[in-house]
């Protein structure tokens, strides 16, 4: 487990970092600025102090930018405007772009690769291992493509293009082809020697894998065994052969499933043939988890695509379109079916004020079952027998809720309007609307999984439409039998 401690002293230092670069980018504005409102005649004199001045605040900022990691830089690109971000990725050293490529978010990454020419970019995808490259392969245009694929050697060519053929989801696009693996029938002495040979490990070598003459995979072997044991020991008699092992084609949902019940560093993934292609590490599950959580949050509002915060406004606007436009929609529907009953609003003037209520409860509580819906799906914990058994305990929870919280509505509307029947109609309508709310809530991420989409797509949207447009309905329903004579 992760130290909090550390994670809020990382935290810090990249803030810090944040501040530094902001007010060295400011310095240099100020510089800037000043030298371009300069209107009094200039000596020799002073414009070599304006350009000193200059000089120094972007030898600072690139010094300051050398001293930081990846992923760091990357964070310090997001956080800026435009303006800033492209002048600090041209000082960035031109070895680490394609580092810092991989760790910016989509969004961001696409704006900077705007700005690369074609060696640019060939030269930051050629710094990248080939799984790396695939990652990036989305983003760049086609010619870049096929100059990195010469550039290749014949072996990373075909693991390119075996990484590529794999979909985003998938295990095979999470794979890593920098692993080690020896034959099961050599000593712990041949297998400590052969490490040796490394300059550098692989990231995340916490085992080593064990094959046959052709390549099956028989096993692993943890670092801490050939230390402990004897240099003589066999393989084969050390190795554990009870152990995960990952498909290239199964869901990287899956695999980030078994890391986390199974407090995996690395795992190995196997073909159908059992021989051994890759592997996948925990920092690369780590990235899709938190690229899924992403995701899912930005469906959940109804958000195309993840936006960079400092885009420009029209680009950000058309990216919320789409489910402001169905918003619109079933408000225009709302109101219809609010004024489907103007006759009774009329007659019985506190329904409108009381309104509100019913939509805004049953909306809340809707919201509430629907994460946990969505959650549990993407844990892989609902299945065919037992969502009816979830659906009739949410409905149970819904009911129980209605009465509760119904119950205090219409006493609350009973002591404000004096009236039996009217409190009793604000009970029925949240028991009744509660109930709907579940039901919408638990049907839509079902049918969004059925149809092979990602369950929290749009649900916030679509929940509060239906909950309002449901809720003004059965109230004003329910009043017009009940209270209007």
């Amino acid at each position: 487990m992760t130290d909090p401690t550390l994670e809020l002293h990382h935290t810090e230092n990249v803030q810090s970092h944040l501040q530094q670069v902001q007010h060295l980018l400011e310095k240099q504005a100020l510089v800037e600025t000043v030298a371009h409102n300069q209107t009094l005649p200039r000596d020799d004199r002073h414009e070599l102090l304006d350009k000193m001045l200059h000089k120094r605040h972007l030898v600072e900022l690139r010094e300051k930018l050398a001293e930081l990691h990846p992923a760091d830089i990357a964070y310090i690109l997001e956080a800026l405007p435009i303006e800033q971000r492209l002048l600090v990725w041209d000082l960035v050293k031109a070895d680490r772009d394609g580092e810092i490529l991989m760790e910016v978010s989509d969004a961001v990454r696409e704006s900077l690769i705007a700005t690369m020419n074609r060696e640019e970019l060939r030269a930051a995808a050629e710094q990248l291992d080939t799984d790396e490259i695939a990652d990036l392969a989305p983003d760049l245009p086609q010619h870049v493509m096929r100059d990195v694929f010469k550039s290749l050697s014949v072996e990373e060519r075909e693991q390119l293009r075996a990484a590529m053929s794999y979909s985003e989801d998938s295990v095979g696009a999470l794979m890593d082809f920098s692993f080690v693996h020896v034959r099961e029938d050599v000593t712990l002495e041949v297998v400590s020697r052969y490490l040796r040979r490394f300059d550098v490990l692989p990231d995340h070598t916490d085992q080593v894998f064990v094959v046959d003459r052709d390549d099956r995979f028989k096993g692993v072997l943890p670092i801490n065994l050939i230390v402990v044991n004897e240099p003589e020991m066999i393989v084969a008699d050390l190795m554990l052969t009870d152990t995960i092992q990952l498909q290239p084609e199964e869901k990287a949902e899956h695999a980030a499933q078994a890391f986390e019940r199974y407090d995996l560093v690395s795992a190995p993934v196997v073909d159908e043939d059992h021989k051994l292609v890759g592997r996948v590490t925990v920092n690369v599950v780590l990235d899709f988890i938190r690229a899924e959580s992403d995701t899912d949050l930005l469906n959940q509002a109804g958000l195309q695509e993840e936006e960079d915060i400092f885009a420009s406004v029209w680009k950000s606007a058309k990216n919320r379109w789409v489910w402001l436009a169905l918003n619109l929609c079933t408000a225009f529907f709302a109101s219809r079916v609010i004024g489907g009953f103007e006759d009774t609003i009329v007659q019985f003037v506190a329904l409108a004020a009381l309104m509100p209520i019913v939509a805004g409860i049953a909306g809340n509580s809707a919201n509430q079952t629907t994460t946990i819906i969505v959650r549990s799906l993407a844990l892989g914990q609902i299945t065919q027998g037992n969502a009816r058994r979830l659906m009739l305990k949410e409905l149970a929870i819904s009911g129980l809720n209605g009465l509760v919280w119904g119950g205090i509505a219409g006493l609350f509307a009973y002591f404000l309007y004096h009236s039996v029947p009217l409190g009793v109609v604000m009970m029925s309508a949240m028991m009744l609307n509660l109930s709907l709310g579940a039901l919408v809530a638990i049907g839509i991420p079902l049918l969004m999984q059925r149809l092979g989409r990602d369950p929290a797509i749009g649900a916030s949207v679509l929940l509060t439409a239906i909950t309002d447009s449901g809720g003004f309905f059965i109230f004003l329903g329910l009043a017009t039998i009940f209270l209007i004579h």
